[in-house]
């Protein structure tokens, strides 16, 4: 008998001892081992970018970093604070630094890279706060680690008090990703939109642009294969990608082919104003687009269908004192590929509300994307916000720089009713903390405006953390008027994904079988 042969038989043998000798040892009739649901671990690292904030020689922009605190993270309570041991925890760091920027299609102006980068938060619970003014301010990458990482927000607020760029420019920077979705985007001739690319990691990244008007896709040049390099940023004018006719209401879709990006519309009208247009929730068959100011004067929903079907969409006002059917339009049917809006004049008739999407036969689901684009005020003293369809809070999520005056904090619950802990840290300059568990009964908005620290200094960040009952969907208006003009921003509350799921791992011996 050969040897290899040989060794196969005893090899064969010893398998046999060994999963013989597991069954033995099993008790008679005893049920296998049940499998762990998986764990929930703080996330040790999270990174964001953040666009150049803009290019107005006027511009004055506050940058807030925080990171809301978490108990079983914090080192002093016996967290681990990341990769480390309970002994010694690693250092958490939160930072920011300058990346560089080319210039692209449509010859945006170069933004400096000599800044000095904002301050970085060396503690969970306290916003951090820094000032970068005029047009050298440039794109930001960062990122955080240990106890600092779960739920590290940034946000970026902008007042420019005159020109073409005028008005509060406000956007949460995002987390770098490969897929976005922008309705309410436009190639007018009045806007200037700039989706502005930024490249985080140290590998260059490779992105594509489509852009989608009413009639589907718009024939487009330049826009696939667009190189960002390693920690840079890269604008693009949308209204040079095209030769088609100006659109006044286009679908932005912008995917990578390699690496990752961090992607924002900056959008300026020449009689509305400027702000930044943040990416729409991901596609699904029923969208809520939360915290449209009571004194909207003007509101244009923008809707767009990614798959292969049309989409017939109920259209609903969920107001503080139930959900309606506005009478401008109660319906909206999108074509698939093709981008679709309507005008809802006097929508909220003083009141805050939100939109909310969904089938009108129940029976045919369809995913879509959508924004609002909102007006306040009128004429020359007129100013525009985007408002985009935005997640359920799954777990936590924080939007910071909210301010004593012009804080709206607006919940939404469109089935069953919730309840949801909400909390104002202290301040940038000090304050106490303040929590408050707030019920939002099913189908309404609930609108906080006096959630504010005790002793507030500076500015604060907002908490919103579901405690029971149905899904809640929030965003928050900062209103900061200058001469006259109601200026304003509204960001939509994204879940921080400040927790991942690790599997739980037991010995198998079956895998020898």
């Amino acid at each position: 008998m050969k040897r290899t042969t040989l060794s196969l038989i005893a090899g064969a043998t010893a398998l046999a001892a060994v999963t013989g000798f597991a069954s033995l040892t099993t008790p008679d009739g005893a049920a296998a081992p049940q499998v762990k649901a998986p764990t929930r671990l703080p996330v040790e690292r999270a990174g964001l970018a953040c666009p150049v904030p803009s290019t107005s020689e006027v511009a004055e922009t506050l940058y807030t970093s925080y990171t809301p605190p978490s108990g079983g993270t914090d080192p002093a309570k016996g967290g681990t604070g990341g990769s480390g041991t309970a002994d010694k925890p690693a250092a958490a760091t939160a930072q920011l630094r300058p990346a560089a920027s080319t210039t692209t299609s449509g010859g945006a102006p170069k933004g400096g890279t000599k800044a000095k980068a904002p301050a970085t938060v060396t503690a969970p619970g306290k916003p951090v706060t820094a000032e970068a003014n005029g047009p050298s301010a440039p794109a930001l990458t960062g990122a955080a680690t240990g106890t600092l990482a779960p739920g590290w927000t940034v946000q970026q607020t902008t007042v420019v008090s005159a020109g073409g760029a005028r008005g509060l420019l406000g956007l949460s920077c995002g987390a770098p990703d490969t897929d976005f979705w922008f309705p309410a985007a436009s190639t007018a001739k009045e806007r200037q939109d700039y989706v502005h690319l930024t490249n985080p990691d140290d590998t260059a990244a490779v992105a594509d642009i489509e852009l989608y008007g009413p009639e589907g896709v718009l024939k487009s040049q330049f826009t696939e294969g667009i190189p960002v390099p390693a920690r840079s940023t890269v604008p693009v004018l949308l209204s040079t990608l095209t030769g088609e006719a100006a659109q006044q209401s286009v679908t932005v879709h912008v995917t990578t082919r390699s690496g990752r990006v961090g992607a924002a519309i900056g959008s300026a009208d020449e009689k509305l104003g400027s702000d930044w247009l943040a990416a729409s929730a991901d596609p699904a068959s029923t969208a809520v687009l939360p915290g449209i100011p009571a004194d909207a004067t003007a509101v244009r929903l923008v809707a767009f269908v990614p798959g292969e079907d049309d989409a017939d969409l109920k259209i609903q006002l969920v107001t503080q004192s139930g959900t309606i059917v506005p009478a401008s339009a109660r319906s909206l049917h999108v074509k698939s590929g093709m981008t679709a809006s309507v005008e809802l004049p006097d929508l909220t008739r003083g009141e805050v509300g939100s939109l909310m999407l969904s089938p009108s036969d129940p029976k045919k689901p369809t995913p879509v994307v959508a924004a609002l684009r909102v007006v306040r005020g009128k004429g020359n003293d007129a100013e525009v916000a985007f408002v985009p369809a935005t997640g359920a809070i799954s777990a936590r999520a924080t939007i910071a720089d909210n301010r004593a005056k012009g804080t709206t904090l607006a919940l939404t619950a469109v089935g069953a009713a919730a309840q949801v802990k909400v909390t104002a840290s202290a301040g940038s300059g000090g304050g106490t903390p303040v929590t408050k568990t707030v019920t939002v009964k099913a189908g309404t908005t609930t609108a906080l405006t006096d959630l504010v620290p005790a002793g507030l200094k500076g500015s604060y960040a907002l908490t919103v953390e579901p405690v029971s009952g149905g899904k809640v969907y929030a965003s928050r208006t900062l209103a900061v008027p200058l001469d006259g003009t109601p200026m304003f921003t509204v960001q939509t509350f994204v879940d921080d994904r400040g927790t991942v799921e690790v599997p739980s791992a037991r010995q198998d011996l079956g895998v020898l079988d």
